[in-house]
């Protein structure tokens, strides 16, 4: 592979919220080599999903585990532009889109980044309705790519309770990381959602408690078995 990205911007971490997601990265670790196409995904916008997955990826691949950063949040996707993200040689950047949509080869849309051992599909260009790429059978075929040359693929799909891109993401992948927005999320739609990722048949591998007041309690009551909390904003 000799195309590759810069991410412009990186975010320092505090060491608290750096700790947690080191924390989401052992965890993962620990689930076994059958796990290996994990998504990454919220009931609504602005629960921290795309930070979750992209510290997640970036982590992983500081820790020498190939990995591969797909974003398949065609709709509404801000990652070029939250990252800074350019290519190294001025070329024309394409992603995911662009792959699910015409006749590019999945080496042209996956790139080397700045992270060694992390390579990133990203979504150049957003799309009204996004559907139909997900129904295509070269969407199959770029999972199955990613499967057999990284040990871990992080997918980063659009929330749950706005479209059905989620469930469709969700029926083709190891498991779900879920993320939620502490005192703000109702347990009634984090339900909503688990229904919605148990029916797409994708078994949740455990959820990421984001933005909590650490002094509130009874969040562990609700939300389950694994939890992780942080106070990120972005």
């Amino acid at each position: 592979m000799n195309k590759k990205i810069v991410l412009n911007k990186t975010y320092e971490l505090p060491y608290a919220l750096e700790e947690a997601v080191n924390r989401l990265r052992v965890n993962v670790g620990f689930l076994g080599n059958d796990i290996k196409k994990i998504m990454i995904i919220s009931s609504e916008p602005n629960e921290g999903k795309s930070f979750v997955s992209v510290n997640l990826w970036k982590q992983m691949s500081v820790a020498g585990e190939k990995s591969l950063f797909i974003d398949c949040d065609m709709r509404n996707s801000v990652l070029i532009k939250k990252y800074a993200i350019i290519e190294n040689n001025n070329g024309k950047l394409r992603g995911t889109s662009h792959y699910l949509s015409d006749a590019s080869n999945i080496e042209d849309v996956i790139y080397s980044t700045n992270y060694e051992n992390g390579d990133m599909l990203p979504n150049v260009d957003n799309v009204i309705n996004p559907s139909m790429l997900l129904e295509n059978k070269k969407f199959d075929e770029m999972l199955k790519y990613a499967e057999e040359n990284y040990r871990y693929v992080f997918i980063d799909a659009p929330p749950l309770e706005l479209v059905s891109d989620g469930e469709s993401i969700a029926s083709k992948c190891d498991g779900a990381i879920l993320c939620i927005r502490g005192g703000v999320t109702s347990k009634q739609i984090v339900r909503n959602s688990i229904s919605r990722l148990e029916r797409a048949g994708c078994p949740i591998l455990g959820v990421v408690l984001n933005r909590v007041n650490a002094t509130k309690k009874g969040y562990g009551k609700y939300y389950g078995k694994k939890y992780y909390y942080g106070n990120n904003t972005k």
